[in-house]
């Protein structure tokens, strides 16, 4: 179903919030070290606390780059499997790629969810998360945790995260904006790709969109 017009801010917004995400987000890494939570209480706290943040700073909100890097840096990579989730969108030819090439898509695709989607983080304003219940056995390994953006005014926006269980903690591995999950809408576009120039064609590609440097237009589903 289409977005109306009028959610296409906030479609922006969680979008750029996924991007954040999947580069990286998660908690502080100073933090005292904690038992392992439940992966929607995770999600829960993790949202809250990356809404506060992007809140109190307006080089965030800005869109500053290296800015936003530093944010995603600081801000945990333990809490999303970054290597996992670009290994699903790359698909089958990330079994023929290289050990440099693997560590060459993990770079290349964190910067290209940066520049597609920081210019989003303007919209952040007064949302807040309300969780759903979650529909898991306590022996789950690998969930879907429902939650929803709200703000003022606006429709409550569609955000679900896949998790799986670590040793350490609850990771993400994919992001679901609206009904269109992240991993496969760039599945699809690196796959035409792949197909083309084979994997070494998707990190000549990957490099030279984001050397272009500006925005990049956010993938359409395929």
């Amino acid at each position: 179903m289409k977005t109306p017009a009028s959610m296409q801010p906030m479609r922006r917004l969680l979008l750029g919030l996924v991007a954040l995400l999947a580069a990286g987000l998660a908690f502080v890494a100073s933090a005292p070290v904690r038992a392992q939570e439940a992966p929607d209480k995770q999600i829960e706290r993790l949202s809250a606390e990356v809404l506060a943040r992007i809140k109190a700073d307006p080089e965030i909100r800005s869109g500053n780059l290296e800015r936003i890097s530093q944010f995603v840096d600081e801000m945990v990579m333990p809490s999303v499997d970054f290597e996992r989730m670009t290994a699903l969108s790359v698909g089958r030819g990330w079994r023929e790629a290289s050990a440099e090439q693997r560590a060459e898509l993990v770079k290349q695709f964190r910067m290209l969810l940066l520049r597609t989607y920081s210019g989003a983080l303007s919209e952040v304003r007064d949302q807040s998360i309300r969780m759903k219940p979650l529909r898991a056995d306590p022996a789950d390994k690998d969930v879907i945790v429902r939650s929803e953006v709200i703000g003022q005014g606006t429709e409550p926006i569609q955000l679900d995260y896949r998790m799986r269980r670590t040793n350490e903690n609850w990771k993400i591995y994919d992001i679901n904006v609206l009904g269109v999950w992240l991993v496969e809408t760039y599945r699809g576009q690196f796959g035409q790709i792949i197909s083309q120039g084979g994997i070494q064609g998707l990190v000549d590609s990957l490099r030279q969109r984001n050397n272009r440097g500006g925005a990049e237009p956010p993938p359409s589903k395929s």
